[in-house]
């Protein structure tokens, strides 16, 4: 028979010598794990003696529960509280998403109903935020140039995404940790994304494991897995050994934007009330490898996975010139600044995008490059495909519609997106997605920030990792 503990056994055991957690009524003796977890001993030792239920269920996959039945000990007394209470994940107050009209009431919406701490780490982002604003406020000095009589009484958003049809350009970006904000997490965005015929990158610290997220895959859908190099490098090829067995997930993402946790403040402080110890960022990024380098990652990479390779987090048109010099192994890359969450005043990806144009334009011709932050209008989407993005995609809009009502949420979201794109489209003058061009775009106002590479000097790193491999 198991052993019934009371919570004030349990809270004994709460130091680097006994380590003790609940998890959904279940007592587990972690001490064994604190030199091995990822997200270092701290990590755990911050709820040693406590019911870690509410910290852990939004974060860590399901999966995660069968490695950790040989340290079941017994179970909590269940006339105790707060132990049996019952723990829930996201909003159960959902509201009638089809009466929010844009994203930014989605987002209010959203922060109505979710949690604390939901919130804080969705919303957060480094320092100051002006990176995050200024992703999102460049695209309103775009200004659009419309031409007319065109007929636009059709217009055609499909289009192709390294040689695989989508409904629309738009696609999911990799965000982690989706069911801290609704229940249903990364499967309802790919329940969303499958209506829609649209493509979605699978966090790397997805809190569904990727198995789960593309069980109710339509055939035709197209998933991208994202990779967070650890610095246990086992741990990660083990990962993509899983994935590539995964048919629905057609490419692997690795993201280089975040080799280390930019300081979020609002995730910080909301989580410094209750584990004075780190925020939900400082521990998912504990485990990651900083040292990742262009040719012996690329080279380590493509020994562990045949699919597809883009690079995510690119800022300079310096380095997307090195990595188009890696196709065909790299088949594209991903302009991102982490949406901000990373450096701050970081250039937004519209700055990416305007210098490849000015100095290596010969990119777009060898590679796909897409574009990811900032999107909140249909206007934006198609300013940036305009400019010579291949596809747009959008994090915290997913999670807010999530959020605010569930897969109903995303599916609003993207709805919203899709409409405004195409009507964007049509007062344009342009039909469908092969019409779109830099002459439908007056971007003079955003080119004066972009840099100006002094005259006569050379990018010494893009001489150096010239033909590589």
């Amino acid at each position: 028979m198991s052993k019934v503990f009371t919570s004030a056994e349990v809270a004994q055991h709460n130091n680097e010598n006994s380590c003790w957690v609940v998890l959904y009524g279940k007592v587990y003796d972690v001490t064994h794990l604190l030199s091995s977890h990822p997200g270092g001993a701290q990590a755990i030792l911050r709820v040693g003696g406590i019911d870690a239920t509410d910290d852990f269920d939004p974060i860590h996959p399901p999966e995660t529960m069968q490695s950790l039945q040989s340290a079941q000990i017994g179970s909590i007394d269940c006339d105790e509280e707060p132990f049996c209470a019952s723990h829930t994940t996201g909003p159960t107050n959902e509201i009638d998403v089809n009466t929010l009209l844009n994203l930014d009431e989605i987002e209010q919406a959203a922060r109505k109903v979710i949690s604390k701490k939901a919130w804080a780490y969705y919303y957060s982002a480094s320092d100051d935020k002006i990176t995050k604003n200024f992703t999102t406020e460049v695209y309103r000095s775009l200004l659009l140039r419309p031409r007319v009589f065109v007929d636009c009484q059709k217009c055609d958003v499909e289009t192709e995404l390294l040689g695989w049809r989508l409904g629309l350009p738009i696609y999911i970006s990799p965000t982690a940790m989706a069911r801290l904000g609704h229940p249903s997490g990364e499967a309802g965005l790919a329940e969303a994304c499958r209506v829609f015929g649209a493509l979605q990158i699978i966090a790397n610290n997805s809190s569904l494991s990727p198995e789960q997220v593309v069980a109710n895959a339509a055939p035709t859908q197209v998933f991208g897995w994202q990779l967070y190099v650890q610095r246990d490098h086992s741990a990660s090829e083990a990962m993509l050994a899983r994935v590539n067995k995964l048919d629905a997930i057609k490419f692997v993402v690795l993201t280089l934007d975040a080799p280390v946790s930019g300081k979020r403040e609002d995730d910080e402080r909301i989580n410094m009330q209750a584990h004075p110890a780190g925020s939900v960022s400082a521990q998912l990024f504990a485990g990651t490898d900083p040292s990742l380098t262009w040719h012996e990652t690329l080279q380590w990479l493509s020994r562990h996975t045949m699919k597809p390779i883009i690079l995510k987090g690119l800022q300079t048109h310096e380095d997307v010139a090195i990595a188009a010099r890696y196709t065909p192994l790299v088949s594209a890359v991903i302009l991102s600044n982490h949406g901000g969450r990373s450096l701050d005043t970081a250039p937004p990806a519209v700055h990416t995008l305007l210098e490849i144009r000015k100095y290596c334009p010969y990119v777009f011709m060898k590679m796909e490059v897409w574009v990811d932050g900032g999107i909140r209008r249909g206007t934006d989407v198609v300013k940036a495909l305009c400019l010579g993005a291949k596809a747009v995609g959008i994090g915290r809009p997913a999670l807010w519609g999530l959020g605010a009502g569930g897969v109903k949420g995303v599916e609003r979201t993207l709805q919203l997106l899709l409409e405004e794109t195409k009507t964007c489209m049509r007062l344009l003058g342009a039909t469908s997605i092969k019409d779109l061009g830099p002459h439908y775009v007056n971007s003079s106002g955003v080119e004066q920030q972009i840099y100006r590479t002094p005259p006569n000097v050379k990018d010494e790193r893009a001489v150096a990792y010239r033909g590589k491999l």
